[in-house]
């Protein structure tokens, strides 16, 4: 009888508190209760689980640039239910498209701007912020664009191509006194925060290894994938795109970063999807404090999961990092846990939107900064290299290579 026979699947709430002395409150609260009249009346201000969002006015004003199947799907309707947040202005090639969106969500044509005019949005004193969602070779030209215009800025990952790109968009931040954010949403994602609060606070145990696969079909019917196949505009294949989340992830849940690392990809022959780009990318990574980690990304199948393998438990993010339906479940050999949390994945595009107007309105470190996406394309650069020569690499602690490197 295999192990797996043993385990005893079970389900539990992740509640902020404990249930000892239940009875006791249950007592008091009938009591409270009995107290309650039948017929209608005033009663006292309930207590919110989290602060009631701003008013209206007081919400930071948004320009979102680019117009494609995510910012429409996914980012713009996080702008309705965001609590500090709120889209005033659209940026997109198509002016037929901006119009129609911006009819959606009651943005007038003042707050209709082309690629080639964002720097009148330096006038729209409503525009505090702006959300980059566009192929990934124009990020740093567009990134820039509204630093100069006196906006601050949300970019979606990879922040660009390569990390001289990352560097010019860094320094722009800093000339214009702006804050530069990158779009990295798992961070605040319920379950993968829950999880790194268990590797936090040991209930894993010592964890030593850990590993991240993330694939998805590269469809190039959809528009969508069209420019994810072209090396100059995407900056790689299935690495660049979905293997970040576990670049990222890994880093973070770790504390640390790689010190040496080791890769491979595949690009099947005669594939027209793959004639720029690789197909299966696969990694190594060693960290200084002796942790190893490997990492999956792929264009062929659908899946996108994280592992934390401690001695005590293994935390199974599965998946880990998709837009709905998020999964941890924690256990080993004999017991599996899936860990509930009280707030939907939704809350991860809202999040990260409401935490840089926050920013932007009381001060404070942002949570994932522009130096935080040029480590990253400087860690992809490396695995490139690796893949490339088939050798190791070894990393200086900003993820540049260091002196020697093949």
């Amino acid at each position: 009888m295999s192990d797996a026979s043993h385990t005893t699947p079970s389900r539990r709430l992740f509640m902020a508190g404990s249930l000892a002395g239940i009875g006791g409150v249950l007592a008091s609260e009938r009591a409270a209760a009995q107290a309650i009249p039948a017929t209608p009346t005033g009663r006292p201000e309930p207590k919110l689980d989290q602060p009631p969002p701003l008013p209206r006015e007081a919400h930071v004003g948004w320009a979102v640039v680019g117009l494609g199947d995510f910012a429409q799907a996914q980012i713009l309707p996080a702008f309705q239910r965001a609590r500090r947040s709120r889209a005033v202005a659209l940026v997109s090639g198509n002016p037929e498209k901006a119009k129609s969106v911006a009819a959606r969500y009651g943005i007038g044509q003042g707050g209709l701007y082309d690629y080639a005019s964002m720097g009148k949005m330096a006038d729209n004193a409503d525009i505090a912020a702006v959300y980059v969602i566009t192929p990934n070779s124009t990020h740093a030209d567009l990134t820039i664009k509204a630093l100069e215009a006196g906006k601050h800025v949300l970019c979606e990952k990879p922040m660009a191509t390569n990390s001289a790109e990352c560097r010019r968009m860094i320094d722009a931040a800093k000339a214009a006194d702006r804050r530069l954010m990158i779009a990295y949403r798992v961070h605040w994602e319920p379950h993968n925060l829950r999880a790194k609060a268990m590797m936090d606070a040991g209930e894993l145990g010592e964890v030593r290894f850990a590993s991240s696969d993330h694939h998805r079909p590269l469809e190039p019917g959809k528009p969508r994938d069209q420019w994810r196949m072209l090396k100059a505009v995407a900056g790689g294949g299935s690495l660049v795109d979905i293997g970040i989340y576990g670049l990222n992830g890994i880093q973070w849940f770790f504390g640390e970063s790689p010190s040496s690392v080791s890769a491979s990809m595949h690009a099947p022959a005669g594939d027209p999807r793959f004639a720029e780009v690789e197909d299966v990318f696969t990694a190594q990574l060693v960290f200084p404090s002796g942790r190893h980690a490997t990492v999956s990304s792929g264009y062929s199948a659908d899946k996108k999961r994280i592992d934390l393998w401690g001695d005590k438990a293994v935390a199974t993010l599965d998946p880990g990092t998709a837009y709905q339906g998020n999964r941890l479940v924690v256990g080993n050999a004999r017991r599996a846990d899936e860990i509930l949390t009280a707030e939907g994945d939704a809350v991860q595009f809202t999040g990260e939107i409401d935490h840089l107007s926050q920013v932007i309105a009381e001060g404070g470190e942002l949570r994932t900064p522009g130096e935080m996406g040029l480590r990253d394309v400087r860690l992809i650069e490396a695995l490139y290299q690796a893949a490339a020569t088939r050798r190791w690499v070894d990393l200086n602690p900003d993820m540049t290579m260091r002196p020697g490197t093949p």
